[in-house]
């Protein structure tokens, strides 16, 4: 009896985390593609640079040192020069500036940690990579929300656009369609009603350096496993070759 409650409370848990993921997915618009730059360290630099000055002015990154850079060609010097504001010790985490009380009373809650956010935004719509990108190009002026902000792939976020000075302001184009005896409103492009100190292009680049460290920092070994992962596996089939061939020497003269 206990093991048949157990069955089914894990079925309606797993119920309900489906229906969540539709949500999240059924919420906002498509997922773009991200570009892939977790080996190109010019462009991981650059996002690091990005993170630290525009980031982690809120949010922190607690399970990632500053060393750990290195690992993308920095030097320690280089980050003690131009990436470490709120610490001395190059071998300390990446805490937030912002004082957590202040965080809660500006907005509503404490800015979540960003170590892990592009592995853990993975859904049906894309990878978390696909999202972040998504997410830091999709901002645009509401003067209905608090923050002034708002978002396409996150409606009604209460995070304001941290990058808009190089972005400028925009705001999205609709258009109305009737399905199913229902208005619906379809997102057909934007307009820019303020120009920032970055290109569209230029701020589409920007964003997938950003994207690109935030992927790398999630996991800073992904690439040495992808490579050992392929090594492994031409090592299995040439054993998976040897093997059989050995196989076929040892049963051969039986009948």
């Amino acid at each position: 009896m206990k093991n048949l409650k157990k069955l089914a409370l894990g079925f309606v848990m797993a119920l309900g985390l489906i229906a969540g993921a539709n949500a999240a997915a059924g919420g906002g618009i498509s997922w773009d593609k991200a570009p892939h730059k977790t080996n190109d360290l010019a462009a991981l630099q650059n996002g690091a640079k990005l993170f630290v000055n525009y980031c982690l002015n809120c949010h922190s990154a607690a399970f990632m040192r500053y060393n750990r850079l290195k690992d993308i060609g920095l030097t320690d010097q280089q980050i003690k020069d131009n990436l470490m504001f709120a610490t001395e010790r190059v071998g300390d985490t990446m805490k937030a500036a912002i004082d957590p009380v202040q965080a809660k009373e500006w907005f509503g809650k404490n800015p979540p940690d960003l170590t892990l956010m592009a592995r853990s935004r993975s859904g049906p719509g894309g990878t978390g990579a696909d999202y972040l990108y998504t997410y830091m190009r999709t901002y645009y002026r509401d003067s209905t929300k608090p923050t002034g902000w708002n978002n396409l792939a996150y409606p009604n976020v209460g995070m304001p656009h941290p990058l808009w000075e190089l972005q400028g302001e925009r705001e999205p184009i609709f258009e109305e369609k009737d399905e199913h005896g229902h208005k619906v409103q379809i997102f057909k492009g934007w307009n820019q009603v303020k120009p920032g100190t970055m290109t569209p292009l230029q701020y589409d680049q920007a964003i997938g350096d950003l994207v690109g460290y935030m992927q790398w920092m999630a996991e800073p070994a992904q690439n040495t496993r992808v490579r050992i992962g392929v090594w492994v596996l031409i090592f299995l089939s040439f054993f998976t070759f040897i093997a059989w061939r050995l196989n076929a020497a040892y049963w051969k003269d039986v009948k």
